[in-house]
């Protein structure tokens, strides 16, 4: 199963660099981010100090930072179910306890499971785009539609070669003229991850 380390140490490797090279980056010992890419919590003090070592290192490799610290979250709440599992003494437990315990564990466990492989189906998959206007596809007396469209936040579009800017929301606009006849317009979407989506529309004028 992918973890948060795996994710960073795989991507470290794929851009070819080093740790000492992420140690110069973000001012963090060599020590910390080997127990960060094994998935070891053992060596920090506190949640909030990991959190932040994972962030500046998702930055660093260009990693959407709140996909990567979705991943630690899932990975992390699991650790601390299990540790506060093995803190109760089975003493304390009669036998009808100790079942629907079990079921309620296994139950979280489960959903947790389900959670961690939405988020890695949504981590590597390409990003998604939504035209919300024009509903229409053909138009009259007219030289100039506005394209409207949503998409990532953190993606980068782009339209006959040139770079289209959303807003914080994702929103993108983009104003396309029109000639008489078949028009046919290709919007390229690339993800934080690398993935693309291509949308190709065919817009027709009538004079």
């Amino acid at each position: 199963m992918l973890t948060v380390g795996g994710i960073l140490k795989r991507e470290r490797e794929k851009q070819k660099m080093s740790l000492e090279e992420i140690e110069k980056v973000i001012k963090v010992r060599r020590k910390f981010l080997e127990a960060i890419e094994q998935d070891d919590w053992t060596l920090f003090s506190s949640k909030i100090y990991i959190t932040g070592v994972i962030k500046n290192y998702a930055k660093v490799l260009r990693l959407p930072e709140d996909k990567v610290l979705a991943f630690f979250r899932r990975e992390y709440a699991k650790k601390e179910v299990t540790g506060f599992q093995t803190k109760v003494p089975s003493k304390l437990l009669d036998s009808g306890t100790k079942k629907y315990l079990g079921l309620g564990l296994g139950l979280l466990i489960c959903v947790f499971v389900l959670y961690f492989g939405y988020q890695l189906f949504l981590f590597f998959a390409p990003p998604n785009v939504d035209i919300l206007l024009p509903k229409e596809t053909v138009f009259k007396r007219t030289d100039k539609i506005k394209i409207l469209g949503k998409t990532e936040r953190e993606a980068q579009i782009m339209i006959f070669g040139n770079r289209i800017y959303q807003n914080k929301e994702g929103v993108f606009v983009y104003d396309y003229p029109l000639k008489k006849g078949k028009n046919f317009l290709v919007i390229e979407v690339t993800g934080a991850n690398g993935k693309k989506t291509t949308i190709r529309r065919e817009y027709t004028l009538r004079q």
